[in-house]
């Protein structure tokens, strides 16, 4: 399972019912972040993560509502004992941005930060996932991400190995580490190799063919909708997206499921922007601040 939860919704400002841009997403023991607004750290404490547990934070752009938090979640990191690396990547000129940040607020940290500037293209590699950067168009240089799991072993099957002498225990584990066991062979009981869950965040931008490419097929597609698609006169100004395009977005990509953010502060009822979406595409939602969506 792969488990996305939405720690921060909102857009630019903070409000009651919405912290700022923050998604982790959890592979069994490891979390990455996308963003990491002001009050991320007191989101994800409050929720069922461990902040202790992310290996990396992508960051989409340079807007503060996007990247503020880091400072104070690198800091409790710290004095709470975490001794392992961190990785931080972010567009051109996100190193000097998080010095600057890091050099204002003292304090040294008990942990190395890897900073590194990334551009459309750029991959990185975890031990059963990889991040790969793709840019995107906002009012500043921004990058989309695309979260993708390695290949997963077929599906055993565990009554057909049964029914062909084999128990359960050493005969199973053998099969699954490709033995023939008493003739029986490992294709013979275990399905193709499945593809691995794929997740893609857009950032903040306008819609864009790119997006729709690097979403082809995902899982799930997590899109910013800042605004209702009544309000596509503020959306083109702000180069931010509407619901439609979310959601034109989802249908083109063929995506599983369609998730919305960054919704902003001046729609107090989100079912406006979620119906917006399911008028185009009809397996969609808003993400609602804490909320945690489990990609089987």
């Amino acid at each position: 399972m792969v488990d996305i939860l939405f720690a921060g919704t909102g857009a630019s400002v903070p409000s009651r019912e919405r912290s700022l841009p923050c998604i982790a997403v959890r592979m069994n023991r490891d979390v990455i972040l996308f963003d990491c607004g002001e009050g991320s750290q007191r989101q994800i404490m409050i929720s069922p993560l461990s902040f202790m547990r992310i290996k990396a934070i992508f960051v989409s752009h340079l807007h503060g509502d996007h990247l503020l938090g880091i400072p104070g979640l690198l800091q409790t990191m710290s004095m709470s004992g975490r001794r392992d690396e961190i990785l931080l990547v972010g567009p051109e000129g996100f190193k000097g941005s998080v010095d600057r940040l890091m050099e204002s607020c003292g304090g040294d940290l008990d942990y190395d930060v890897d900073i590194i500037e990334a551009s459309g293209g750029d991959t990185f590699v975890f031990k059963e996932f990889v991040v790969r950067a793709f840019d995107v168009k906002h009012s500043v240089t921004a990058l989309g991400f695309v979260f993708e799991e390695n290949a997963r072993p077929g599906k055993f099957d565990k009554a057909k190995a049964q029914s062909l002498g084999l128990a359960p225990g050493p005969d199973f584990s053998r099969l699954q580490n490709g033995e023939t066991v008493n003739g029986v062979r490992p294709e013979d009981v275990i399905g193709p190799v499945r593809t691995g869950r794929k997740i893609v965040y857009s950032g903040d931008t306008v819609r864009c063919q790119r997006i729709s490419d690097m979403a082809k097929d995902a899982d799930v597609l997590i899109h910013e909708a800042t605004y209702s698609h009544k309000d596509i006169s503020l959306a083109r100004e702000h180069m931010h997206s509407t619901s439609h395009d979310a959601a034109q977005t989802a249908k083109e990509a063929n995506v599983s499921v369609l998730i919305v953010t960054h919704m902003s502060n001046r729609y107090d009822d989100l079912t406006v922007i979620e119906n917006e979406c399911r008028e185009i595409f009809q397996n969609s939602m808003v993400a609602r601040d804490l909320m945690m969506f489990t990609v089987r």
